[in-house]
């Protein structure tokens, strides 16, 4: 669980073309970023649906740990059904990764249209070339949550296969929730990461549109809200 919302582009609805005929240089790339802010669209359509994926699953968690031994059978059914709704956010999370891949491979298409702005457009190549630079970074900022994530999903499967044993002991239980709520911080620490590139990514973007003459609207897209914590209690009876 990510713990703070998640930051997206920043979408700008409208520009003005020049009057010339063909496209500029700067009007494609416009173009480009754009798209891949419109290919982002999935991974924020993902957010609503996974925080209610990880309430659904801390919810039976919490069931779990309030049940005795004598109810066995009871944390096995519960157990296998918070098993299944963690495999249903690795599927969005997959999805999510997609989009943002793809954004990145649309973005990408700038960095040979950089080189054919105008020579009196220094200022605008200076912004571009942070852009780049800010987005790569942004990028492999995401490509850590993910991995953070993804362990913390592998920490959370491994968990419930736990609970449906019954030789179970509880320092067997502690050790696992324990690797678990220090994996969650790490998503939190990636996720902050990449939040602070996309800002920087989203303040560069108009920087530049305003260097190049863009005349734009800005609409900011929708961001995921804040999550509850997700800390696993260590407590089970």
């Amino acid at each position: 669980m990510r713990f703070t919302k998640v930051v997206s582009l920043l979408a700008a609805t409208i520009f003005i073309l020049s009057a010339c005929s063909g496209q500029s240089a700067q009007e494609k790339i416009y173009e480009h970023l754009e798209k891949a802010v419109s290919l982002e669209d999935e991974f924020r359509k993902q957010q609503e649906p996974l925080k209610k994926l990880e309430e659904q699953e801390q919810e039976l968690y919490n069931q779990i740990i309030d049940l005795s031994m004598d109810e066995f059978d009871q944390i096995k059914k519960l157990s296998k059904e918070a098993a299944a709704l963690v495999e249903e956010r690795e599927e969005k999370l997959k999805l999510e990764k997609e989009s943002i891949d793809a954004a990145k491979e649309e973005f990408d298409k700038i960095k040979p249209l950089i080189e054919d702005l105008d020579e009196e457009q220094a200022e605008a190549k200076k912004i571009a070339d942070q852009l780049v630079d800010t987005m790569n970074k942004r990028y492999n900022a995401y490509q850590n949550l993910y991995e953070a994530y993804q362990k913390a999903l592998d920490l959370d499967k491994k968990l419930y296969e736990m609970l449906q044993q019954k030789d179970l002991t509880q320092e067997e239980l502690q050790q696992q929730v324990k690797s678990i709520n220090e994996s969650y911080s790490a998503v939190i620490e990636a996720n902050e990461q990449f939040n602070t590139y996309t800002k920087e990514y989203n303040e560069l973007k108009k920087q530049f549109y305003e260097a190049v003459g863009l005349d734009v609207t800005y609409e900011d897209s929708a961001e995921s809200e804040s999550k509850d914590n997700k800390n696993k209690s260590e407590e089970a009876e």
